[in-house]
């Protein structure tokens, strides 16, 4: 996203739920109350470091991690009818009408309810800008070029939890993912060295405060090895190896 502002390209960041009942890392940043407005000023505050201006909201609520409670909540994302959702995504891909859309892996990189359900939602919403018998008035069809999903190859996963390991440091993705939920690496069709936006992609994290934990007590220099690439996977569209290629 940094990259792709400072080319000049238009970047909208389209967010389901504001983490409502996520975690607070530092009990005097937020409350059970008030942690989804400030999860938003987070965000928002995160967009701004990578050079990005729009951001939206879908007003879903945060579905909690599963088996919690907070998943048998009406208004949760997860409990959403799946057309309501499809049809608020292709408002705004048919209003943006993006070159290049992104959203989760299928697995939701590490399971979580959320992350799952708008990696199915963005899927079924690419197919439905496009046809004319979706939401006649949701604005003009229109055929998204490209959608990708950000993943994480199991190789790189291992070193991850090889080097919190080796560090004896518990780290929130290392301890909740599991080898075989990554993607295998066969599977990634584009990788991008973001070394050059490294200290923005640090200030966009440093943002979100109330979710700031472990990954801090990890060794020096695992922070630039870890934030040197991103990994997507071609879920429509041409492969081209590079995620902006022609942009």
């Amino acid at each position: 996203m940094a990259r792709a502002a400072a080319e000049g390209h238009r970047v909208v960041i389209v967010c389901a739920t504001r983490g409502e009942v996520g975690e607070i890392a530092d009990p005097s940043l937020a409350t059970p109350e008030t942690l989804g407005e400030v999860r938003e000023r987070e965000l928002r505050a995160a967009a701004r470091a990578l050079g990005v201006e729009e951001v939206r909201f879908l007003g879903f609520r945060d579905s909690g991690m599963a088996g919690t409670p907070e998943n048998a909540d009406p208004r949760a994302l997860v409990n959403a009818r799946p057309d309501d959702v499809v049809l608020a995504l292709v408002r705004v891909i048919r209003e943006i009408r993006p070159d290049v859309a992104v959203t989760f892996e299928p697995g939701g990189i590490y399971g979580h309810p959320d992350h799952v359900t708008i990696s199915e939602r963005v899927t079924a919403a690419v197919d439905a800008a496009a046809d004319a018998g979706r939401g006649p008035d949701a604005g003009p069809t229109y055929r998204v070029p490209r959608l990708y999903y950000v993943a994480l190859p199991k190789s790189v996963l291992r070193r991850f939890k090889d080097a919190a390991a080796a560090a004896g440091v518990q780290w929130g993705l290392a301890d909740a993912m599991q080898i075989e939920q990554a993607v295998d690496d066969s599977e990634i069709d584009a990788a991008l060295d973001v070394t050059p936006w490294i200290e923005r992609k640090k200030a966009a994290v440093a943002a979100y405060a109330t979710q700031l934990g472990s990954v801090n007590k990890m060794p020096e220099g695992f922070t630039e090895n870890m934030f040197a690439r991103e990994w997507f996977v071609l879920a429509k569209g041409e492969r081209d190896g590079e995620l902006l290629a022609g942009l």
